[in-house]
């Protein structure tokens, strides 16, 4: 028989270890908010934003969009996350509730607060709320059309996107702004720098607004490079991705992704 100390010993090492498997494997928590929708059936209304996109086509982004409430935006730096969201049939009015569908909307906007109306009749994105406002082709997956507003579930998702990294070339000689779209994984960017052709120092670059980052430093026309982190961490180097000689409002295409 083991002595008694190695029994304990052993008992402890599996106890822990059965604690870290069931970590490893604990399932995601679904959080509740409500969600309405904007933009028409074509979700043209959608387009521009407070992330900065512009044409949510070209960007990559579509019709599955949603605009965040202020708790959710975080000042801009929730642009480009991902949500999966479900009607919560355990509150919703099955009338108007769509049970057993998931639609995953990438965040592209602001939903701001008005403060003239109560928190739960017509001040939907006032704080503390989460709230989704979505683009109604991305609502009208999970929801009924008349109910107008439905609570939800969600979640945060990585992002599946086609194609590479994009960056649309903005502002003018000595502030350049840099929208980045079309990022996979987390989304939405923690950090960038810049770097041109001529130079082996990167810079580091501020986000101004939504998903766009400046750099005061005149770098008009020159080959540019970016290294981009976004908040999970993941960096990517986009290698002379901005062609010598480009102009102000062109945007570039990466054959780069993140996972």
């Amino acid at each position: 028989m083991a002595p008694a100390p190695a029994i304990a010993m052993a008992l402890l090492t599996f106890a822990c270890c059965g604690l870290a498997v069931a970590a490893d494997k604990a399932p995601i928590k679904w959080l509740r908010a409500n969600a309405t929708f904007y933009g028409g059936a074509d979700a043209a209304g959608t387009m521009g934003g407070a992330c900065g996109y512009d044409n949510l086509y070209s960007a990559g982004y579509g019709t599955r969009t949603a605009a965040l409430s202020t708790v959710l935006f975080d000042d801009g730096a929730s642009c480009g996350q991902c949500y999966k969201i479900a009607c919560d049939r355990k509150r919703a009015d099955p009338a108007f509730c769509r049970p057993g569908v998931t639609v995953t909307v990438t965040a592209t906007n602001l939903c701001p607060p008005n403060d003239e109306l109560p928190n739960d009749n017509g001040g939907w994105c006032n704080l503390p709320r989460p709230h989704f406002d979505m683009a109604q082709p991305a609502w009208e997956k999970i929801g009924v059309y008349k109910g107008g507003i439905i609570p939800v579930i969600y979640q945060r998702v990585p992002c599946v996107k086609k194609g590479g990294v994009r960056f649309r070339m903005l502002g003018h000689d000595y502030f350049n702004l840099v929208t980045v779209m079309n990022v996979a994984g987390a989304g939405s960017i923690k950090s960038m720098d810049i770097k041109s052709s001529d130079s082996n120092d990167w810079l580091p670059m501020s986000r101004n607004w939504g998903a766009n980052w400046q750099s005061g430093t005149y770098l008009t026309g020159k080959m540019l490079s970016f290294r981009v982190t976004i908040m999970d961490g993941q960096t990517i180097e986009f290698k002379n991705v901005v062609t010598g000689g480009w102009k102000f409002g062109i945007t570039f295409a990466s054959k780069l992704q993140f996972k």
